[in-house]
């Protein structure tokens, strides 16, 4: 009976992520995890910008619209809690990497908001060795993510053929404007993080451990 137990729970919680996923917010965001490398193909192989910009847009709107499908549909699950996050995080830094390739956005900008990843990377190390539970998510990280997400495609679609002049003309302002206010957000909820990570660590006070990596993710 005893040797059956460890089969057992490793089938239960196998069937539990597969249940997880099927539900639809989480289908939503393994599409769009599913449509990170398509997004770089698009933009960095035959450049169809405009397609880019349809899927950026997507995973945008997407973003938004799989965490209040959970809430309306009381679907909230741990599944949903690490690919929501991690889907975004990819989009802004495959994002960013791909707009340093096209020389869309200035290298020392980009720069910023990777240093700004490692930062947390660098965290996230510090408070896993020391066995300390991560700080909580905060709004500010979360409204830097969603005003990027909408900056993206923005600056994407100004590089496009088929934006005309007026077009252009409308769009760059609000697009840089996002850009700018969304990569502030962005640095100071890295900032908040790593303070957050100090005090946890001067006060040696050690955390639950499971329970902080939906903060990291989210932050």
């Amino acid at each position: 009976m005893t040797t059956d137990q460890p089969a057992r729970r490793a089938g239960t919680a196998e069937t539990s992520l597969l249940r997880q996923a099927a539900t639809l917010p989480n289908v939503i965001s393994l599409l769009r995890l599913a449509l990170v490398p398509v997004f770089l193909w698009l933009l960095l192989g035959p450049r169809w910008d405009g397609i880019a910009v349809l899927v950026l847009a997507f995973a945008g709107f997407s973003d938004w619209l799989d965490g209040k499908l959970a809430r309306w549909l009381n679907q909230l699950s741990r599944l949903g809690q690490l690919l929501d996050p991690a889907a975004d995080r990819l989009y802004v830094v495959a994002t960013l990497l791909a707009f340093l390739v096209r020389e869309i956005l200035p290298w020392w900008v980009i720069a910023v908001l990777v240093g700004r990843e490692l930062m947390l990377l660098g965290c996230v190390t510090v408070l896993r060795a020391r066995r300390f539970t991560y700080p909580e998510v905060t709004y500010v990280g979360k409204g830097a993510t969603f005003v990027l997400m909408y900056a993206f495609p923005m600056l994407l679609l100004i590089q496009t053929d088929f934006a005309g002049p007026v077009v252009v003309d409308v769009v760059r302002p609000v697009a840089y404007a996002f850009m700018i206010w969304g990569g502030v957000l962005y640095v100071w909820s890295g900032v908040l993080y790593v303070v957050q990570t100090w005090l946890a660590v001067r006060n040696r006070q050690p955390g639950s451990g499971d329970g902080g990596r939906d903060a990291v993710a989210g932050t």
